[in-house]
């Protein structure tokens, strides 16, 4: 089974920065994809940022500029870096990866919460 491990979450003043982690462990053949979504109440889950397994990028409209993924495959792990954050950052953010395991699966952690106020 595969597990992924959020860390970095918490309270950060507007302007301020976080970095999140996402350590995936378990019965890993290969990771495609790994990346960020966040769910804000009331809202629905949206694209924060993905990255692929050579360093291709996509990031949400809101978030571009701002936030960047990086991954260390050596250690399967994703980083998002969080500069000039929002208010409306403020979300519980979701670490997805699409993990050959053995057949391609696509996992889900459980959640960080960022939480962006004065």
């Amino acid at each position: 089974q595969v597990q992924l491990a959020e860390f970095g979450g918490g309270l950060v003043q507007p302007g301020g920065s976080l970095r999140l982690s996402c350590a995936a462990s378990g019965s890993i053949f290969f990771i495609y994809i790994m990346g960020w979504y966040r769910q804000a109440p009331g809202k629905q889950r949206e694209l924060v940022a993905v990255i692929t397994s050579n360093s291709g990028t996509n990031y949400g409209d809101s978030v571009k500029g701002r936030f960047t993924i990086s991954r260390d495959n050596a250690k399967n792990t994703v980083y998002l870096q969080m500069n000039s954050l929002k208010v409306e950052d403020t979300a519980v953010y979701y670490c997805n990866a699409a993990i050959q395991s053995p057949g391609r699966t696509e996992f889900w952690g459980q959640g960080t919460q960022v939480t962006v106020s004065s």
